[in-house]
């Protein structure tokens, strides 16, 4: 079955909404929350956020595929802006380190997710976060006003990833950088796993070839590009079995194709044309 842009977008957004009612032990022993559960319960995707200062349980529902946090060099009074931002994980972590001189923005086209993160914010009597309903690939954000922006296991989710970027190019300030975590590919999937609906809200066949995904940042003008982490990710024998018959499931396993985890970092440069001031308000 084709699926069109808006029908993967669809499915992304009611999955999520589903995941939103979830608790975190059942997202973390699936793939990225959209699968059944595992027997092989394990992480499949995330890393231990619970050393990290600005952590709230309430607020991690185990989906993410990296820390971009702990990577994106955020200092005192930066405006971050955090991409599909779910229930507030990154965002409340990105403000231990912006501090109350900062601000940090998250955006999520659920709306359970949305109102999750808000009530949580509201919980933490946090009045520099706020998260705003909206499109990545049409940020309810002014051109020009983010230092940093970060993003964890969610570009993969996303059609039209050229897009995300190009709108992450235009809400970065001048000389901003952005430190995103997300899913790539190396070597080819099994077309039932690329075809599959789930797996696609599941984090998987919705990413791309690393080697695409680091051209396409290039292509759209970003400067200092680097991968700041990297992992293979293992998804259990029982989850691949309900995609995959046993000869498939063999042939995948010895054709040295991989999915992994990367966590990337790129400036926009500093002598970059703006179209608007750098300093620029943020909408209300």
């Amino acid at each position: 079955m084709e699926y069109t842009e808006k029908d993967l977008k669809e499915l992304v957004r009611n999955k999520y909404s589903e995941i939103a009612l979830q608790d975190k032990e059942d997202n973390q022993a699936s793939c990225c929350g959209a699968t059944g559960c595992s027997t092989e319960v394990y992480n499949i995707m995330s890393d231990d956020y619970t050393n990290l200062e600005g952590y709230n349980a309430d607020a991690d529902l185990g989906l993410g595929c990296g820390l971009p946090t702990q990577f994106a060099k955020i200092k005192k009074g930066d405006v971050v802006i955090d991409l599909g931002s779910g229930a507030g994980n990154d965002a409340f972590i990105a403000r231990a380190e912006t501090g109350e001189t900062g601000k940090v923005i998250g955006i999520d086209f659920t709306e359970a997710m949305i109102n999750k993160a808000r009530t949580n914010a509201e919980k933490l009597g946090f009045n520099n976060v706020e998260f705003r309903y909206g499109d990545i690939e049409h940020m309810p954000i002014t051109a020009n006003v983010a230092n940093v922006i970060v993003s964890n296991c969610v570009l993969n989710l996303v059609p039209n990833k050229d897009g995300v970027i190009k709108e992450i190019y235009r809400v970065l300030k001048p000389g901003g950088h952005f430190s995103i975590s997300d899913v790539v590919l190396i070597g080819e999937l099994p077309d039932t796993l690329k075809e599959s609906a789930e797996m696609y809200a599941g984090c998987v066949s919705g990413a791309i070839q690393k080697q695409a995904y680091m051209e396409l940042i290039k292509a759209n003008g970003f400067v200092n590009i680097s991968v700041q982490k990297e992992k293979s990710i293992t998804i259990p024998n029982d989850i691949l079995a309900q995609h995959l018959s046993s000869d498939e499931l063999a042939g995948y396993k010895d054709n040295g194709a991989g999915i992994f985890s990367i966590t990337v970092y790129a400036e926009k440069p500093k002598d970059t044309d703006a179209c608007c001031e750098p300093d620029a308000v943020i909408n209300p």
